[in-house]
C-alpha cells in the first residue's frame, strides 16, 4: 500500500505540472556514494548519510522532468522487488562507481552485469557515474569504460559521466545525458 500511495501522489504531482516521469534505479557497490548523490541532487547539499539497508526514494526535478530515484542497497534479496516498481516503464539505471577503489572494480562490473541481465531493465538506459573524481588516485572515465566493459554493451544506450558527489561536479550533466 505504501508504494501505491507514493506512486499515485507522485504521478498526480507530475501530471498537474505537465512533467515527464522517469523512474531510476540507482545501484552500485557499498560506499560508492549513491545516497550522497541522491541527496545532493534533491537538496543541493551534502547530508550525513548512513549505510543504506533497504532503499531511499526521492523525486528530483530537472527542467520538465520528474526523476523518481530509487537508491537501493547492494543485496540480492532486494532484487525480486525491483520488477514491481519498474515493470512497464522506460527507466534508467544509474550505476555509481567509486572511481578511487581499484580493488573492487571487477566486483562492480559483475554487479552491473547482474542488473543488466534483469528482464525488467531490458530497455533501460544506463548512466554510469564515475564518482569520487576529486580524489587523486581516481580512475578516469576512459579507464573505467574499459574496466567495466561498457563498449561491449551493444544493445543498450549507455553513458558514463565523471562526478564528485561531495563537490557536486558532473551530477546535473549526468541527468542531461539521459534526457537527450
Amino acid at each position: 500500500m505504501k508504494y501505491i500511495a507514493y506512486k499515485g501522489s507522485h504521478n498526480l504531482f507530475c501530471r498537474l505540472f505537465g512533467k515527464k516521469q522517469i523512474r531510476v534505479l540507482m545501484a552500485g557497490l557499498e560506499f560508492a556514494g549513491k545516497t550522497t548523490i541522491l541527496y545532493k541532487l534533491k537538496l543541493g547539499k551534502i547530508v550525513e548519510t548512513n549505510r543504506t539497508l533497504g532503499y531511499n526514494v526521492e523525486t528530483v526535478e530537472y527542467k520538465n522532468i520528474c526523476f523518481t530515484i530509487w537508491d537501493v542497497c547492494n543485496r540480492d534479496y532486494f532484487r525480486p522487488i525491483w520488477r514491481h516498481y519498474f515493470e512497464d516503464t522506460q527507466g534508467v539505471i544509474i550505476f555509481v562507481l567509486d572511481s578511487n577503489n581499484r580493488e573492487f572494480i571487477s566486483e562492480a562490473r559483475e554487479e552491473l552485469q547482474k542488473i543488466l541481465q534483469e528482464d525488467v531493465f531490458r530497455d533501460a538506459q544506463l548512466l554510469v557515474l564515475a564518482n569520487k573524481q576529486d580524489l587523486p588516485e581516481a580512475m578516469n572515465v576512459s579507464e573505467l569504460t574499459d574496466k567495466m566493459g561498457l563498449n561491449d554493451l551493444k544493445r543498450r544506450t549507455w553513458h558514463i559521466q565523471a562526478t564528485s558527489a561531495i563537490q557536486g561536479n558532473g551530477l546535473v550533466e549526468g541527468l542531461k545525458l539521459v534526457v537527450r
